[in-house]
């Protein structure tokens, strides 16, 4: 570790808290319908929408209403991709003249960039057109992240509004999200990554000579306008297949740093709004203690154990930190806070192979997904999940001071709890069912490329980043057959889909409900003890589930490496 490995680690964190407040005053303007400069120029653009589907953006939706119409929309877009990638070689914009992606392919990318999680099951520059990354890949990065946040504004309506029947307009709020905030800021990003190197064209390819004369063609396409929607909507999948390890997606330390910055931005944002919406502001700096705290815990420990190296090779005479699988331009602080901060979040896209890193230094990516991605987590996604967290923790500090829990106003009562549960348990019941199935049967067997501790890590990884929404991956597995295709498509789905009906139930539920003020015996949720208990259940409930699989991969892989073992 060094002092500019920490001085980067700082200047992250500083920057982004930050950002926190200006940030999460636009997205509680978006969340009021209030008007912002930007409707001089997109406001005509939104009342067409309007105009054009028959919407009416003043018409409140219960949270059955709300739930219907946001399965439906996402629904017909994963059909929608379906159908373009079945038929891309029909289509226009396919200078390098790919054929049509294969069912169980095409079956998987539709629901992996509608759910936000863009596993890549194949390599983006062999396999998709350029027509298929702008028109199939891109309108999800932007359309699934701004789902995420209207559904996290959903709940915060839950919570904010006082004996209501409604939740909000998910058509309204999904149109706002795009418009006022996505959009201008990828477009800014865009120009920033176009004059740092990144692509932007509609060529397929392009021949260059090499050093030692040898004549290589290079792939190429409208990356630049991808990358940027790609990290600020926390949707990580590459134009390379290589992601942010190709120079061409991120060329210099600027572009990484800005990258990791766009990953967390709205994440970090959404923990204010949340307090603007409940009326005190120090509720939402209570969560984003609690996220922090847990970050840079993550973190400490991923830089400590790259930085300290492999054992096996250090026996070797091999000394330094581990470099396997990173680029010489990032090192090793950089590329272990890229791999926190992608886990952390529901982003999944990377600078470095997960694959690559020590026993210990993996767990941690690992362990961020399996606590839910609720560490800032994805575009209101992890402000979501993490706010379930905190219905279980007011209950558990209700059951403590003998008294009906409540939070921000609001009596938690058992449908709350019950709906909260279940949601929660979603993760733990797919993650090991699903890892449990393809760590019997011969069609998951065939796919890692390690046996013992360290193959099963890269089959418990991938479907923990499935069911997480996160889509980052340990290399060593070859997930392209009908087999994983088939079972992370609807481990994909089910992390997806099945977490939010829940909320949405919940959101409906405290809406309904009456404003309880705080008295003398109501429980403190501000303050350091509130921060800590929430960290405590997030590491309780998220994270004793997941022991097992923690002691059968990576703790294992960790024991045998120190041990003098090679995988």
């Amino acid at each position: 570790m060094t002092f500019q490995g920490w001085l980067l680690i700082a200047a992250f964190v500083g920057i982004l808290l930050a950002l926190a407040k200006p940030l999460g005053l636009w997205l509680f303007a978006l969340y009021e319908g209030r008007k912002t400069p930007l409707h001089t120029v997109f406001g005509p653009i939104e009342r067409g929408f309007y105009r054009l589907s028959g919407i009416d953006p003043a018409q409140d939706q219960s949270w059955r209403r709300y739930a219907v119409h946001m399965l439906i929309f996402n629904a017909a877009l994963m059909l929608f991709t379906y159908v373009l990638l079945r038929g891309q070689a029909l289509l226009p914009f396919n200078p390098l003249g790919f054929g049509a992606v294969s069912e169980p392919l095409a079956f998987n990318t539709a629901i992996s960039f509608g759910a936000n999680t863009n596993w890549q099951s194949y390599g983006g520059e062999s396999t998709m057109s350029n027509l298929s990354q702008m028109l199939a890949l891109t309108i999800h990065n932007f359309l699934s992240a701004a789902t995420g946040i209207a559904l996290a504004f959903a709940l915060f309506r839950g919570f904010a509004r006082r004996s209501a029947a409604g939740i909000g307009n998910f058509w309204a709020d999904v149109t706002r999200v795009t418009l006022y905030l996505l959009l201008p800021l990828c477009i800014a990003i865009a120009l920033f990554y176009i004059a740092s190197g990144v692509p932007q064209t509609l060529a397929g390819s392009v021949d260059v000579s090499t050093l030692e004369g040898v004549k290589q063609t290079l792939a190429l396409g409208p990356v630049a306008s991808q990358e940027a929607i790609k990290m600020l909507g926390t949707n990580g999948g590459g134009f390379f297949n290589a992601n942010s390890a190709h120079p061409f997606e991120n060329p210099t330390a600027l572009t990484n740093f800005v990258q990791m910055l766009s990953i967390f931005a709205i994440g970090v944002g959404l923990t204010y709004t949340f307090g603007k919406a409940v009326g005190n502001t120090r509720q939402g700096w209570a969560i984003l203690a609690a996220m922090m705290t847990l970050f840079l815990a993550g973190t400490a420990v991923t830089y400590w154990q790259e930085a300290a190296g492999n054992p096996v090779l250090h026996q070797l005479g091999v000394a330094g930190g581990n470099m396997e699988g990173k680029e010489v331009r990032f090192g090793i602080a950089a590329s272990a806070l890229f791999s926190v901060v992608t886990t952390a979040a529901s982003c999944g896209a990377v600078n470095a192979m997960h694959d690559s890193f020590t026993a210990l230094g993996g767990m941690i990516p690992l362990f961020n997904m399996q606590l839910g991605e609720v560490v800032i987590g994805g575009v209101g996604a992890g402000i979501y999940g993490f706010l379930l967290f905190a219905i279980l923790a007011v209950f558990v500090a209700g059951l403590m001071v003998g008294r009906t829990p409540e939070y921000v106003g609001k009596k938690i009562e058992s449908r709350e709890v019950k709906l909260a549960v279940l949601a929660i348990a979603v993760l733990p019941l797919v993650i090991l069912g699903f890892a449990a199935l393809a760590s019997v049967l011969p069609a998951g067997l065939a796919g890692p490329l390690n046996k013992g501790p360290h193959g099963f890590s890269e089959i418990l990884y991938a479907f923990t980043s499935a069911v997480a929404n996160n889509g980052s991956a340990f290399a060593g597995l070859s997930a392209n057959t009908p087999f994983y295709n088939g079972m992370l498509g609807v481990a994909m789905w089910i992390g997806r889909f099945f977490i939010i009906i829940p909320m949405l139930a919940v959101a409906g539920s405290l809406a309904a409900k009456k404003y309880t003020p705080e008295t003398a015996g109501s429980f403190p949720t501000t303050g350091p003890l509130w921060t800590g208990l929430l960290i405590g259940i997030v590491l309780i409930v998220g994270g004793l589930t997941f022991l097992p699989s923690l002691a059968l991969g990576p703790i294992a892989d960790h024991l045998a490496m120190i041990r003098g073992q090679l995988f």
